[in-house]
């Protein structure tokens, strides 16, 4: 896998939202067009366990969570961004999503839950906001956000 298959992945993936509102609707169409024991999620998680391997992603840590940003938003990619983090265990930094966020979750270990959620998609709605938590393992997390937007915030 190189970042070029990634990348024919996600274009096919984001072009499938297009501009879909992002909601629980979205979560549910996704989770239906690509399942998450489907071929897609199943090539996703692949080309992501190759690419942290091979150093084309997540090639940045800070508080043990490995991150990147394969992938800006253009055109081909319906201006979304892409973003991968592996996560053990723990709780990443306090952020809002303006535009919203879709996160693909793919776990690495059984019983790995990204904020409460297994293996399939996950979707913010515009102005909402997070701490990251990975529980129960590690898990690689894709994030696709419009326009790349995300907004970190400091939280007492």
């Amino acid at each position: 896998m190189t970042l070029e298959d990634f990348k024919a992945m996600m274009v096919e993936v984001s072009g499938t939202i297009g501009n879909r509102p992002l909601n629980a609707d979205l979560d549910a169409f996704l989770n239906e067009t690509y399942p998450g024991n489907g071929d897609m999620v199943s090539r996703i998680g692949e080309a992501c366990r190759a690419g942290i391997k091979d150093g084309w992603l997540c090639q940045n840590e800070h508080g043990g969570i490995k991150f990147g940003r394969p992938i800006k938003p253009s055109e081909e990619t319906a201006n979304f961004s892409v973003d991968v983090v592996l996560m053990d265990d723990c709780r990443g930094p306090h952020h809002a999503h303006p535009t919203g966020e879709i996160d693909l979750i793919l776990p690495e270990e059984d019983g790995a839950e990204f904020d409460g959620r297994g293996l399939g998609w996950l979707v913010y709605e515009p102005g909402t906001a997070h701490y990251p938590t990975v529980s129960g393992g590690k898990a690689i997390v894709l994030y696709l956000l419009p326009n790349g937007a995300i907004e970190f915030t400091r939280t007492k």
